[in-house]
């Protein structure tokens, strides 16, 4: 059952970039995540929806490898070599780093909402995780075009983001722990 390795890889990157959202040990700049966003919640997790595809768990399989794809793509934004946020904050485009990022979050949120919507029956466990999610995508996308449209107050927003994704992460340790206890694995 690869499920518990996939969701291990998302808690564990989710919980390190939501304690950087909510400033944890002052902590502002993501790219203590990097390393993780790529390997572990990226390729991994990938890996693992993969395999859960072959297992014939398309649910699994969807969110998994989708998510792997999210945490790789994140990671890539914020390595410098490829020069993504030079290319929008430019003086005569500036704030449009962060309204790009809105979007980006925005489009994660729509996904997420329907993934949530599969697991309505579900565990409540299971739904938790796809809801607080979901939650933290719209206020992190939230403070995003706030800090584009120069709100002072923004940072409120994606802190409440990391909240949100603290809680998806803890649900997602408890969900792979749920698998990993099941009396059919060794």
């Amino acid at each position: 059952n690869p499920s518990p390795l996939g969701l291990s890889a998302f808690a564990l990157t989710t919980m390190v970039l939501s304690l950087v959202n909510v400033s944890a040990r002052q902590l502002a700049t993501p790219n203590i995540v990097i390393g993780l966003a790529l390997f572990y919640g990226g390729l991994v997790q990938l890996l693992a929806g993969m395999w859960e595809f072959a297992c014939g768990n398309t649910f699994a399989g969807v969110a998994l490898s989708s998510y792997g794809g999210f945490w790789l793509s994140f990671g890539v934004i914020f390595i410098p070599f490829f020069n993504i946020e030079e290319a929008y904050d430019t003086t005569a485009t500036s704030g449009r780093f962060a309204d790009a990022v809105g979007i980006y979050l925005i489009c994660w949120a729509v996904f997420t909402f329907l993934l949530l919507i599969c697991t309505l029956r579900s565990t409540v466990a299971f739904f938790l995780l796809f809801f607080t999610l979901d939650l933290a995508f719209i206020m992190l996308a939230i403070g995003y075009f706030r800090e584009a449209q120069g709100d002072d107050n923004y940072a409120d927003c994606l802190k409440a983001g990391g909240y949100f994704g603290i809680l998806a992460a803890a649900l997602a340790w408890i969900n792979a722990l749920s698998g990993i206890q099941d009396k059919q694995n060794s």
